[in-house]
C-alpha cells in the first residue's frame, strides 16, 4: 500500500473526486505561498513538493499562478510585511506556513478584508477568517513517550529536542510530549535543547547539554534533529539511547545501519512536506466556489521497525518521506470533513 493510500485511509475519508476539467472558474486566480522559514532538509522538501505540483497546475490552466515566497529570517514582522505585499500585488489566495500563530493575525485578517483566500498550514495562524491545515501535533508528541512505555517499560529519563521556538508546531509537539511523560511517569524529563529542526543545529545543541545530563535512555523529537543527537552522543562517547527520527533520509540510513549491525530499534514520526500541495489545492478549491471547513486535519507519517526499508526505497538522498497531494486528494479530504 502506497504512503498515499495509507493516510488518506487512517484519516477514514472518502473520496469524492471531480475532472480537473470541471474547474476551469479558477484560470484566471494566482496564489503565493508565504512560507517563514527553509533552513532545513523538510522546508526544502515542502517548497519542492510545491513547485513540481503548482508548475503542472499552472500547466494545465487550472490557476494563472502559484509564485512561492520565502523570508530571510524567521521573523513574524518579516513574514507580515511580505503578507501584505501580496495583498498589494492582486494575488486571489495566499498559502501561508506562519512563523508565529498570533503574530500574523493583522496581517492576514487585511488579506481576508481585501477578499482574498488565506489558508495556513503545519505552522497555522488562529485568526478565525483564516483556514488551517495541520495534524495532530500534541498527538505526535505523546506518541513518542507512548512508544517508548512499550519499549522501555521501566522508563528512565528523556532528552528533548525541541524544534523553533516561538512556533506552533513546536509548542504543540512539545506539550504533547510532556502529557505523554505525566501519562508514563516512569519517565523524566532530564532536560531540553532547541534544534531548529536541523540535524546540524541539534547537534551542537545536544553536545553543549550532554555533559551535564545523567545517563539518557530515549531522545524524543520533532525531526531532523535525530541524527544529529546520535553524531552528538557518540562524539561524547556515550551510549547511544533510543532516539526517535523524523523521517529524514540520513536518520533513516543511520538506523537502518544500526539496526543491521544490532538490531537497533526505534520509530520515526512527522507531518509529510507535501502537505503544502494539499494546502494549494484546499485554496484553489475555496476560490471555485467550494465549501470547505475552517480546520482541517490530516494524519501524521509514522515509519516503524518493520517498514523502514521499504520507505527509505521511495525517499529521495537528503530528502524527508513525504507525500504529494492531488486534486481528488484534496476533494477528499474536505469530503471527510
Amino acid at each position: 500500500m502506497t504512503i498515499r493510500k495509507l493516510l488518506l485511509a487512517s484519516a477514514a475519508i472518502v473520496c469524492a473526486a471531480m475532472p480537473i476539467s470541471a474547474h476551469a472558474d479558477t484560470s484566471t486566480k494566482k496564489i503565493a505561498l508565504s512560507n517563514n522559514y527553509a533552513g532545513n532538509s523538510w522546508r526544502q522538501a515542502m517548497l519542492t513538493s510545491w513547485d513540481k505540483v503548482t508548475k503542472e497546475a499552472v500547466k494545465a490552466g487550472i490557476v494563472a499562478a502559484a509564485d512561492p515566497f520565502t523570508t530571510a529570517e524567521n521573523q513574524a514582522t518579516e513574514q507580515a510585511a511580505q503578507i501584505q505585499n501580496m495583498i498589494l500585488e492582486g494575488y486571489d489566495a495566499i498559502v501561508v506556513n506562519a512563523a508565529s500563530p498570533t503574530a500574523l493575525n493583522g496581517a492576514v485578517k487585511e488579506a481576508c478584508d481585501a477578499g482574498i483566500t488565506v489558508v495556513s498550514f503545519d505552522g497555522i495562524v488562529t485568526e478565525p477568517c483564516a483556514w488551517r491545515i495541520a495534524v495532530d501535533f500534541k498527538e505526535m508528541g505523546r506518541s513518542q513517550v507512548e512508544y517508548l512505555s512499550k519499549k522501555i517499560p521501566n522508563g528512565g529519563n528523556l532528552l528533548e529536542i525541541r524544534g523553533l521556538a516561538g512556533v506552533f508546531v513546536d509548542d504543540e509537539i512539545s506539550a504533547g510530549i510532556h502529557e505523554g511523560v505525566k501519562q508514563y511517569p516512569q519517565f523524566k524529563i532530564a532536560g531540553s535543547v532547541h534544534g531548529d529542526w536541523a540535524q546540524d543545529v541539534a547537534q551542537r545543541a545536544v553536545a553543549g547539554i550532554l555533559p551535564s545530563l545523567p545517563e539518557i535512555a530515549a531522545v524524543v523529537t520533532q525531526g531532523g534533529d535525530g541524527y544529529g543527537a546520535a553524531q552528538a552522543f557518540d562524539a561524547a562517547k556515550r551510549p547511544i539511547p533510543t532516539i526517535v527520527m523524523g523521517n529524514r533520509e540520513d536518520e533513516l540510513q543511520w538506523w537502518k545501519k544500526q539496526k543491521d549491525a544490532s538490531g537497533y530499534e526505534t520509530m520515526s514520526v512527522s507531518i509529510a512536506p507535501g502537505v503544502s500541495t494539499l494546502a494549494f489545492w484546499v485554496a484553489q478549491q475555496i476560490l471555485d466556489g467550494k465549501e470547505v471547513k475552517k480546520d482541517l486535519v490530516v494524519p501524521f507519517l509514522r515509519i516503524d521497525q518493520d517498514n523502514l526499508e521499504k520507505n527509505l526505497e521511495t525517499t529521495e538522498k537528503g530528502g524527508v518521506a513525504n507525500v504529494e497531494y492531488s486534486l481528488e486528494d484534496a476533494q477528499a479530504v474536505i469530503a471527510g470533513k
